[in-house]
């Protein structure tokens, strides 16, 4: 007798029957009920005890986190940890490379560990494809949208992130910057900054603003370092610009460093946007204006819809939560 036999004679969910082993209260009275009296007609004794079941590497869920240095990414995986933990599963992180396939990563997963459920932190739309489908898992992108893909194992939560980055523009636009810099990652690999920068360039477009991507566009990794590089490089080919939207907090951060390393005065001087709302951003000095992604709901969501598709075979579904922006101490009035 396994927990697979118990979950197919009682004829509930192998998720459904490892909380009640674990004694979770997120069980209804009905389902705990059947499930044990399975359990005690065939005294059914877990391997040591429910928490050794439960650690079964077979029993997990298996979160792909593309970057070390995300810290949207951190806040999220957190949440996430705790959700998966008090259903009764056992979460299992991987961190990969920026500019890692991470449909590659997910097939070796399940080739070596065979999770119930696998959740994407950051991805590349190209490597998604009918191969995913066929791992026969079901699966959650967060922080991405995948609707267009149209795969039937491949549910979404995230923002969107063409109207939120257009909104920074119309705000920055609105405080009378008419040339802006934009740092971003390489949008030919980064979903997130290929929407991003679609978003600003229509907005660019609507509003008449200059914008040569050749001198205005800094390309960078999601980090501290990389922002100040990339801010380097902007003030080296359009120095005239009197604000930066950094399409990462991150990359915002390295960004404020490298102007006070070149004795610029933010806001008065030049003015600095980031995206996606980490902590960090309250505590620059100055403040980091910001586009702020709700993680808790982008992360709680993620799971609520893996878990329905794992324990209830439901559909796949894609949807956009609410982004909101947060006006700090790092815009100003443009300088005349």
């Amino acid at each position: 007798m396994t927990i697979r036999d118990i979950a197919r004679e009682s004829g509930y969910a192998i998720g459904t029957v490892s909380r009640v082993l674990n004694n979770s209260p997120n069980v209804s009275a009905a389902a705990r009920t059947r499930i044990m009296d399975v359990v005690r007609r065939h005294n059914f004794q877990p391997n040591v005890n429910a928490k050794h079941l439960k650690l079964q590497s077979s029993f997990g869920i298996a979160i792909i986190i593309k970057g070390i240095q995300n810290m949207l990414f951190t806040g999220i995986l957190e949440h996430m940890q705790s959700l998966v933990e008090a259903h009764g599963y056992v979460c299992m992180p991987y961190y990969i490379d920026e500019e890692a396939n991470e449909v590659e990563q997910a097939m070796l997963i399940c080739q070596e560990r065979k999770p119930h459920g696998i959740v994407f932190l950051g991805s590349n739309l190209d490597h998604f494809s009918d191969d995913l489908a066929g791992l026969g898992v079901p699966c959650v992108l967060v922080t991405n949208s995948a609707a267009s893909l149209d795969l039937p194992n491949l549910s979404s939560v995230s923002v969107d992130d063409a109207v939120a980055a257009a909104s920074m523009i119309e705000f920055l636009y609105a405080q009378g910057h008419r040339r802006i810099g934009l740092i971003g990652s390489n949008p030919g690999i980064s979903r997130p900054s290929f929407a991003r920068l679609a978003g600003c360039q229509q907005t660019f477009l609507r509003l008449n603003l200059p914008f040569d991507p050749s001198k205005q566009y800094a390309y960078a990794r999601y980090s501290m370092e990389s922002g100040y590089a990339a801010m380097e490089w902007l003030l080296k080919h359009c120095p005239d610009l009197t604000a930066v939207f950094a399409l990462s907090d991150l990359m915002a951060v390295g960004a404020l460093r490298a102007l006070k390393d070149h004795g610029l005065r933010v806001p008065e001087d030049i003015s600095v946007a980031g995206y996606d709302g980490i902590e960090l951003g309250r505590y620059c000095i100055p403040s980091l204006t910001t586009i702020r992604q709700n993680t808790d709901r982008l992360a709680s969501r993620g799971i609520e819809i893996l878990l329905h598709c794992i324990e209830e075979n439901s559909s796949a579904v894609h949807e956009i939560v609410p982004f909101e922006l947060l006006q700090r101490e790092s815009v100003g009035l443009a300088h005349s």
